[in-house]
């Protein structure tokens, strides 16, 4: 079985895959202070939970935004699943034209988006991905990753709101009742949620235009099924999007 890891900023996420189907995933928070041993023990238990063993992973692939634990997360492949795992980075087969200035800037997970998006729609895409940034990927219709867009992501902003507004309180991120609110809790999730909503719809558009075709908008991300429903743009949400990068990368190299 294939052990993926992704690293981002405010989630480390897991896959098993056997073959091309997803046995089982989990999420857990991003901690840079733990050590590989910390981690190696939560996963012994999520393992142990799905009654899998280390011994069943004979291979894997770890895609970070993270540095300081992409190197834990090799560390864990080592010491506990004894293999040596691909990271998604330079020098990895993507299979994927990288149109950027710099190529070595594109985020490991934006690149694992993009090959999996294009894999499974074979057209020209635009990949919206809600983590700790928002990201968005234009793919064009040829397979070649054309580049794209980062916002701050509704945590951040919400966040932002308030340390920097001192009457304002810290609110959860939730799809308000009315747009014209009536309580400040509401007010403030109702300018965060349908102003994100606007964002979205207003830099897909954008990138609609500019590319000059009408390429696919999907979603990704751990809030991507609050905005999605209503943007105007989304045309639909794959939960699972960079786990089956990673999977559709490591067949590629392995």
């Amino acid at each position: 079985m294939l052990l993926v890891i992704d690293v981002g900023n405010s989630n480390i996420v897991l896959g098993i895959y056997e073959g091309s189907l997803l046995v089982r995933n989990w999420r857990l928070s991003t901690d840079k202070s733990r050590t590989s041993d910390e981690y190696a023990v939560l996963l012994h238990s999520l393992f142990a939970q799905a009654g899998l063993g280390f011994a069943s992973v004979s291979a894997a692939i770890i895609s970070s935004v993270v540095p300081p634990l992409t190197g834990v997360m090799e560390a864990i492949a080592h010491d506990f699943f004894h293999l040596t795992p691909f990271v998604v980075g330079p020098g990895i087969k993507t299979g994927m034209p990288i149109q950027y200035d710099n190529p070595r800037e594109v985020g490991a997970d934006r690149i694992v988006n993009a090959v999996a998006g294009y894999e499974k729609h074979r057209c020209a895409l635009v990949i919206v991905d809600f983590g700790t940034a928002t990201t968005f990927d234009y793919v064009n219709q040829k397979g070649e990753y054309c580049g794209g867009a980062i916002a701050p992501g509704l945590a951040i902003s919400l966040e932002a709101l308030f340390q920097r507004a001192s009457k304002l309180p810290r609110v959860d991120i939730a799809k308000p009742p009315h747009i014209i609110a009536k309580n400040t809790v509401n007010s403030m999730q109702a300018g965060v949620f349908y102003g994100y909503v606007g964002l979205v719809d207003g830099i897909v558009s954008r990138i609609r235009a500019e590319s000059r075709d009408t390429p696919k908008a999907i979603a990704t991300g751990g809030l991507a099924n609050l905005i999605a429903p209503e943007s105007t743009t989304i045309e639909e949400v794959d939960d699972f999007l960079t786990l089956d990068g990673l999977r559709i990368l490591y067949e590629r190299n392995r």
